[in-house]
């Protein structure tokens, strides 16, 4: 029999822990993922969240050691993605008659078109209500983040918000609490799991947070991951962080090479950024997925990407992680700076079609595009590395 953990008196996580997960949507989930349902025991007995399809056992069966999941009542999605509500047929098949609460109008469309029409729904909007006993729980749209019909449940009386998607973790543990894992490990998944999944949003994060400062939370009951209570204000304080889109003073350095020319420029582009002061973490992609490389994109003030001219484009890994870039940059970012560069024989095509990327993600090129033609040179590399140095100085100015 799997075990329920109750979080607070008669209010339990029932969800499921897949180990195993180690790829959502593109990006690398090296230690897994929990998908987190929640029961709340009162006079009307209430499931927020279900999980992944494929999963559905563990949850009854956790279900099963602190209620009859046919007495079920009340079935709230906090949002339609299948992670969270792929196993709504299943539970609505032991409880045919419970109430299925989303959000109006994007939750409801989104399980109908998912699931059909044939279920009690229960739309609702931010400051709508439902009593279910002793408890009166709340709800508050947060749209976009990442979705249009996301949302997330507070119950007052418990001072406990159940979160969804946001200050989540892609992280299987035992354990279900910030308090009993490394907490710099958790904070590092949750760093990455908002740069892959939530970055794009960071306005609409900024309004989500200020939609919930009011509110009185003890805990905070996300949908991936681990439960937080003793550092509840510092994974909300790391996400006003970031939803700023503020930037620190570090460079990141991202190239592929295919005869070791763009590698050597490089590697002079971060010692020169080295010896100008300014720390540097450098990715070869041959080697680092992007994923792991976006979550240093979330804060890196200084982005160089570098790419040897391939069939007049760029390599396709370089390729690729600007396009996945393009798509999780968030709109209106100020104040980075793009360092397009690599080499090329007759025509420097991929590191110009590296700047054009680059542009389009926001990033202005006041350094313009570095190139080098053929194999490297220590006259040709001392260049480069005088420009990066002076270029550093000058935006320092």
């Amino acid at each position: 029999m799997l075990h329920a953990v109750e979080i607070k008196p008669d209010i339990y996580w029932v969800g499921v822990i897949d180990w195993n997960e180690r790829n959502f949507h593109g990006y690398t989930t090296d230690r897994g993922s929990t998908y987190n349902a929640y029961l709340i025991k009162d006079e009307k007995l209430t499931l927020i969240d279900t999980c992944k399809p494929g999963f559905e056992d563990e949850l009854i069966e956790r279900l099963e050691d602190v209620c009859d999941p046919t007495k079920i009542d009340i079935l709230i999605s906090n949002h339609v993605e299948q992670d969270h509500s792929g196993s709504i047929p299943r539970i609505m098949e032991l409880c045919p008659n419970a109430l299925l609460v989303t959000g109006a109008p994007h939750g409801l469309s989104g399980l109908k078109a998912h699931y059909g029409d044939g279920y009690n729904y229960h739309p609702v909007k931010t400051g709508d209500e439902l009593s279910i006993g002793k408890r009166t729980l709340s709800f508050v749209q947060t749209t976009m983040v990442h979705w249009p019909d996301n949302m997330v449940t507070y119950s007052a009386s418990d001072k406990l918000l159940f979160s969804n998607d946001a200050f989540g973790q892609h992280f299987a543990s035992s354990k279900r609490f910030d308090d009993e894992e490394d907490l710099p490990e958790i904070l590092a998944q949750a760093k990455k799991y908002y740069a892959n999944i939530v970055m794009p949003y960071a306005k609409n994060v900024a309004k989500a947070l200020e939609a919930v400062a009011p509110l009185d939370i003890d805990i905070i009951a996300p949908a991936h991951g681990i439960i937080w209570r003793s550092h509840k204000d510092e994974i909300l304080s790391r996400y006003r962080r970031w939803s700023s889109m503020e930037t620190e003073e570090y460079a990141l350095i991202v190239y592929d090479s295919m005869w070791h020319t763009t590698e050597a420029m490089a590697l002079q582009i971060a010692d020169a950024f080295m010896e100008s002061g300014i720390p540097v973490r450098l990715f070869d992609l041959k080697v680092n997925h992007i994923s792991d490389i976006m979550t240093e994109t979330l804060t890196a003030k200084y982005l160089a990407v570098g790419s040897p001219t391939l069939n007049s484009g760029m390599l396709p890994t370089v390729a690729a992680f600007l396009c996945y870039l393009r798509g999780l940059t968030p709109k209106g970012r100020a104040g980075i700076v793009g360092i397009p560069f690599g080499s090329y024989g007759w025509a420097p095509l991929g590191p110009k079609k590296v700047a054009e990327e680059l542009e389009a993600c926001g990033y202005a090129l006041p350094l313009g595009t570095l190139t080098h033609q053929w194999t490297e040179d220590e006259a040709g590399l001392d260049e480069l590395h005088q420009t990066i140095r002076e270029g550093i100085a000058k935006l320092r100015d």
